[in-house]
C-alpha cells in the first residue's frame, strides 16, 4: 500500500540537501505501519543521477544490527547460548588466550580483538575462509571480557561465522539472513552481498575516509576503511561483511527493525519472543567504562545494540529513553528500535562528510522532526 505523501518530509529531505547531503532516504514504521518512504537528491552526483526508491545505500555498521538479529534468532531456536564460549561453537577461535571469550563478550565488544588480519586487502576480505582462519588464530589485544573495544570491522565475521557454525545446514551468512529474517519479513533489499544485476543502483558514496579511532593494532585499515575510496569497489560491495558491508534501500532497513519495534512479531510474523526483545535494552559488562577504540561516550548494550537514553553518551536523534536500541554507521547512516513507542527508522545517505555538519542543525535533525510530529498526530 503507497505511503501518503506528507509535506513535511520533503521539506525535511530538502532542508537536509541544503545542510550538506548529497542523496537521502528515509523510512519509518509506527505500530508496524510504514508511515515514511521517502527519497531526495542524487544517487550519483557525477552523472546527476537521482536517487529514487529503488537506490541502494552502503550503511556500514547499521549492518550489525542485522548481524545481531541473527544471532538471536539462533538464541531464539536454542542452537546458540550468549553466554557460552565461542569455542564451543568455532573451536578454531579457541587458541591463543580465546578460549574463555563468550558470545555476549563478542556481540558487546569486550572479545579485545578488534584488530583486523594482517594483510588484509578488498579481495581477501571478501575472502571468508581467508577471514575466519585468520580470526581464529588471533590472540587478543585487550583482555578478553576485561575492556570496552569497538570491533570496527572484524566484529562481523566473528558474529558471522558464530550463526553459520550453529546453522544446522551451515549456509553461508547472507544466505542464512535472506532466508531467515528477510524472506519471512517481505524484505527485497538489503543485500550482503549485491548481485550483479543490481549493482547499477547502488549509490555513489563520497568522503568519509577519515575518522577518529585509537588504532594501534590494525583495527581499520587503510587498505579496508570504512569509507567511500574502498567501498564504492565493486569487490567490496559484492563481499559479505556483516559488520559494515550491507548495501539497502531505507526501506528495507527500517522494515527489520520495525520487528524489534514491535516486540519480535511484525504482520503475523514472529521471530523474537517479546522477553528476548525486551532484553536486547540491558547495558553490557562495564558499560560506563570508556571505550578503549572510539573517542567518544559510548553507551553499549550486552546484546549487540547501542542503546538510548544515556544523556551525554547516546544519539539524541533516536529518542531520550531506555527502550531504545540502534545501530549507526561510518559517515552517519543510522537505523533505530524503539520499543516502548513502537517506532523504527532507517536514513540512508550517500555523502559521508555530512555527518561532521553540527551547525545550524545535524542533517538527519528536520527529518528526524518530521517523523515525530506525523507519530504524534498518528496516536492522538
Amino acid at each position: 500500500m503507497p505511503v501518503p505523501h506528507d509535506p513535511r518530509i520533503r521539506k525535511a529531505l530538502d532542508r537536509a540537501l541544503e545542510l550538506g547531503e548529497t542523496g537521502i532516504a528515509v523510512a519509518a514504521y509506527h505500530r508496524g505501519e510504514l508511515v515514511v518512504d521517502a527519497v531526495a537528491g542524487l544517487a550519483d552526483a557525477e552523472n546527476g543521477t537521482p536517487a529514487d526508491h529503488r537506490t541502494l545505500f552502503p550503511v556500514f555498521s547499521v549492518t550489525k544490527g542485522v548481524t545481531a538479529l541473527a544471532a538471536h534468532l539462533q538464541a531464539e531456536r536454542g542452537l546458540l547460548d550468549l553466554k557460552t564460549p565461542v569455542a564451543t561453537y568455532w573451536p578454531e577461535f579457541g587458541v591463543n588466550g580465546k578460549h574463555t571469550i563468550t558470545v555476549e563478550q563478542a556481540l558487546s565488544h569486550r572479545a579485545g580483538i578488534p584488530q583486523m588480519p594482517a594483510g588484509v586487502t578488498p579481495e581477501l576480505m571478501a575472502d571468508w575462509d581467508w577471514m575466519t582462519e585468520r580470526i581464529a588464530a588471533f590472540t587478543p589485544v585487550f583482555p578478553p571480557g576485561k575492556a570496552n573495544a569497538y570491533h570496527v570491522l572484524v566484529w562481523g565475521w566473528v558474529i558471522g561465522e558464530v550463526v553459520r557454525r550453529t546453522d544446522p545446514s551451515r549456509r553461508p551468512f547472507d544466505a542464512f539472513v535472506r532466508e531467515e529474517i528477510c524472506a519471512p519479513l517481505g524484505v527485497n533489499d538489503f543485500h550482503l552481498g549485491v548481485p550483479d544485476d543490481d549493482l547499477p543502483r547502488v549509490a555513489t558514496l563520497y568522503g568519509g575516509n577519515e575518522f577518529s579511532i585509537v588504532d594501534e593494532h590494525g583495527i581499520s585499515p587503510r587498505a579496508v576503511f570504512p569509507g567511500s575510496d574502498a567501498h564504492n569497489l565493486r569487490v567490496v560491495q559484492q563481499a559479505v561483511d556483516p559488520g559494515a558491508g550491507a548495501i539497502a534501500t531505507a526501506s528495507s532497513v527500517a522494515r527489520i527493525f520495525a520487528l524489534l519495534a514491535e516486540g519480535g512479531e511484525l504482520d503475523g510474523v514472529r521471530l523474537l519472543s517479546r522477553d528476548r526483545v525486551a532484553s536486547l535494552t540491558r547495558p553490557r559488562e562495564g558499560a560506563h567504562d570508556p571505550d578503549q577504540v572510539l573517542p567518544i561516550p559510548v553507551w553499549f548494550g550486552a546484546a549487540g545494540y547501542w542503546l538510548g537514553g544515556e544523556y551525554g553518551a547516546s544519539d539524541p536523534l533516536v529518542g531520550d529513553h531506555r527502550e531504545i536500541v540502534y545501530s549507526p554507521g561510518a559517515g552517519g547512516s543510522l537505523a533505530w528500535a524503539d520499543l516502548r513507542d513502537r517506532i523504527a527508522v532507517a536514513i540512508c545517505h550517500n555523502n559521508m562528510d555530512a555527518s561532521a555538519v553540527l551547525e545550524p542543525e545535524r542533517t538527519f535533525a528536520p527529518i528526524v522532526r518530521a517523523i515525530r510530529e506525523i507519530v504524534a498526530e498518528s496516536t492522538r
